[in-house]
């Protein structure tokens, strides 16, 4: 039912709905898709079109479908539904050919002699997609991933809209199929496919698979419904149509121009509806709608303010989507009224061209270029493209079926860093893009890793680096002969996951080898660094170590140090550290108070304004050294400098330990004398070295722990090898030793960080 009161007779087209389909033949039915074809295409050759139905009716000559009909029927009620959708004449011919190359014997190869390399990409990509595997078992996430996955497969949203209109028309004759497979097939389509035209903001199609999956997947339901709704149709019909007749004079005496349509929502919305809302049909108030089309946006806001005057609105029930569209184009002012007679209803109110969007979604937009305007083949295919990109970027971050993004992703793509395939079982594998097999096999298990000595992908055999592709299906070949995973593997996997289990692997089986090699790398330091490494490797000072990295033994060290899982300039610093703190030499007050010539002797230490004690002197001018930065809670020492005071280092600074002999006289007792409760506000800067494997927001991560303390970050420098190991140097301002503990801590358990330790010169 509708009014109108416009005079554009090409927008009331537009936003006019399809003629139905009468024809029976396939003949007949062709030519009403020629007809159809012509109430929109610029072009009046459509040899090639003919010439499809042609190739496509000989190819498929004696297959007949569930229903008895002649096969062509249905490639043939595809193409009609892409001509509903004014697509372009390529997307029509791949939507009559879109079953040749799989059912008949036409190559792929052939089809591009035949009808160009457009119509054969198309029908490429729908061919691929229809042989995906669907699992209806499978959890929410699942069919997300399955989702994405479709879109990231389709290299042309034309793909997306031939597979789309094929799955519709299957929908349509489902009651041909035995019950179990009406099943199956209702619950992929609720789940796969009317989700991704949901997205695609085609709601014609949506709608109707929607109405569809239910009628077959809970028929009890839907035959209930539809005869409560059929009963007080009458009723229904009589209100809805006071209404409009009350909403078109009113527009009429504003001097407005519209179109006034009323309609019950379709069974799914209320269906769904009365599941989420604990309702009976009879508490649902608003399953009809009245939709008002204006030519202008100023006509929408104009009638709205008709509207408000006319009937009184329900509060918190206004939405602009005109200002704010949804994510998948959809525009539209919708408001919840209560009409003369004390019943609710909602009102839609949009122009001709946001209706058409809101029917047609992207395939609104799909504008045909023949070639008249100017534009080259180049310009045309980056137009297409461009809308590829704009519909990819929408599924960015998609939450659950029932919303969409609040905002437009720009510059984003989901799949350049994602990549989605099979395991042999069906299930989907969400991995990072540029993932190898060995990232597949190790996201299954690490004992799947471990034994890995080759992979299948798509049943044939490939290198073990092969990149996976969206769509491919992985099958991991294992073998109890392995010698386990090779160190090469670490330059080619992109997963954390794949190579922190690969590093653990040579971590347990090459323990006595990374024994030896550690205690190599131990000495090889010592003899750089000019230290007698027989000095400081006695037990009393092996335990301290073994006490403050956690460790049992101290070969465990050496194992540590020879997989990389710790630096052996650490570990020696804190043997010098013990080794010198036994050993340090006694220095007179008289003696350092000489080499500086400043000061004056004092009988006890006193507390300086620095807030550290130096033994038996005062008033000199303290600071603290920029190659160790020492704060409160370190162990610290005193260096004395001629006319410079005296600098405090923490007491396993490099500069420290490799002090020549005759300068240690210069070094004089140190001790942090903080406020009462060992508490103190000042800050001291102090920098650490984090060594991580890279990894895509792995300074997000770091950073977010540092803002989540209130810790300010001075300075950050990073270096990334080849081998993907980065090296992060950061300075900040810290109150002290346990602060840096509690943040190292926190630190350690950000994924892909190996090691962490403080600068010491």
């Amino acid at each position: 039912m509708s009014h109108d009161g416009g005079t554009l007779e090409s927008k009331r087209k537009m936003a006019g709905g399809d003629t139905k389909v009468t024809a029976t033949t396939p003949d007949e039915l062709f030519e009403f898709l020629i007809e159809s074809i012509k109430k929109y295409h610029p072009s009046d050759d459509l040899s090639m079109v003919r010439k499809a139905y042609e190739t496509a009716n000989s190819a498929h000559k004696g297959q007949l479908r569930k229903s008895g009909e002649p096969y062509i029927v249905h490639p043939l009620s595809v193409a009609i539904i892409l001509a509903q959708l004014e697509l372009d004449k390529e997307s029509i011919i791949a939507g009559i050919l879109h079953d040749v190359v799989e059912d008949t014997v036409m190559t792929m190869d052939e089809m591009k002699q035949a009808f160009g390399e457009e119509v054969a990409l198309l029908v490429d990509g729908v061919t691929k997609l229809t042989q995906l595997s669907w699992s209806v078992d499978k959890v929410e996430i699942q069919a997300e991933n399955l989702r994405k996955m479709f879109l990231a497969m389709a290299k042309d949203i034309r793909v997306i809209l031939i597979k789309l209109a094929d799955r519709l028309h299957n929908m349509r004759t489902l009651q041909y199929m035995r019950p179990e497979k009406q099943k199956e097939k209702a619950r992929e389509t609720m789940e796969i496919y009317a989700p991704i035209a949901d997205r695609l903001g085609i709601s014609k199609i949506k709608i109707e698979l929607d109405d569809l999956s239910l009628k077959y997947m809970e028929p009890e339901v839907y035959y209930e419904l539809k005869e409560k709704i059929t009963l007080r149709r009458s009723t229904r019909e009589e209100l809805v149509q006071n209404i409009m007749e009350e909403v078109q004079e009113h527009m009429r005496s504003a001097g407005i121009e519209a179109r006034v349509d009323g309609r019950v929502k379709h069974f799914f919305s209320i269906y769904k509806k009365m599941v989420n809302q604990h309702k009976t049909l009879d508490q649902i108030y608003d399953i009809f709608a009245v939709r008002i089309i204006v030519d202008t946006v100023k006509d929408c806001y104009a009638a709205l303010g008709v509207i408000h005057e006319m009937y009184k609105p329900i509060p918190g029930r206004f939405k602009d989507y005109i200002a704010m569209p949804k994510a998948n184009m959809y525009q539209s002012l919708h408001t919840t009224l209560i009409s003369s007679t004390g019943q609710p209803f909602e009102i839609q109110i949009r122009t001709y061209d946001m209706h058409r969007t809101a029917e047609y979604g992207i395939a609104a937009h799909w504008k045909y270029k023949e070639g008249k305007d100017g534009q080259n083949a180049a310009q045309k295919e980056e137009e297409k493209l461009s809308w590829l990109r704009q519909i990819l970027e929408w599924q960015k971050d998609m939450s659950d079926n029932k919303e969409f993004l609040s905002s437009l992703k720009t510059d984003l793509d989901i799949f350049s860093e994602s990549v989605y395939c099979f395991t042999p079982e069906g299930d989907v594998k969400n991995l990072p893009s540029g993932s190898t097999t060995v990232d597949f096999a190790y996201s299954i298990h690490s004992a799947v890793g471990n034994k890995m000595v080759g992979a299948r992908v798509n049943d044939k055999l490939v290198p073990i680096d092969y990149v996976i592709q969206n769509g491919d299906r992985v099958e991991i070949i294992t073998s109890q002969n392995s010698k386990g995973p090779s160190r090469d593997w670490l330059k080619t996997v992109k997963s954390a996951q794949a190579k922190n289990k690969i590093n653990q692997w040579f971590k347990t089986q090459n323990k006595e080898e990374n024994i030896i090699r550690g205690k190599e790398m131990v000495e090889r330091y010592c003899k750089a660094k000019g230290i007698n490494f027989s000095d400081i490797n006695k037990s009393e000072y092996e335990d301290k170590v073994l006490m403050k990295y956690g460790f049992r033994e101290w070969d465990a060290v050496l194992a540590a140090i020879g997989h990389g899982g710790m630096k052996e300039g650490q570990v020696i610093n804190k043997l010098v550290e013990e080794y010198q703190r036994k050993h340090q030499k006694e220095i007179t007050d008289e003696k350092v108070l000489g080499d500086a010539s400043i000061g004056k002797e004092k009988p006890a230490s006193e507390k300086s304004k620095s807030g550290i004690v130096v033994k038996g002197v005062h008033d000199l001018a303290v600071r603290f050294s920029r190659c160790c930065s020492p704060v409160p809670g370190d162990e610290i020492v005193g260096f004395v400098t001629r006319g410079r005071g005296i600098s405090i280092h923490r007491t396993d600074c490099i500069n420290i330990i490799n002090l020549p002999e005759e300068e240690r006289s210069r070094l004089i007792d140190a001790e942090w004398q903080l406020p009462e409760g060992d508490k103190t506000h000042e800050t001291y800067s102090t920098e650490i070295k984090i060594f991580a494997h890279n990894r895509i927001g792995i300074f997000v991560d770091i950073s977010r722990i540092f803002t989540e303390r209130q810790i300010d970050i001075t300075s950050m420098n990073v270096r990334t090898s080849k081998q993907g190991l980065a090296t992060i140097t950061m300075s900040f301002d810290i109150h002290g030793v346990e602060e840096l503990q509690r943040l190292v801590e926190k630190l350690r358990q950000v994924e892909s960080v190996i090691d962490i330790e403080r600068t010491a010169g």
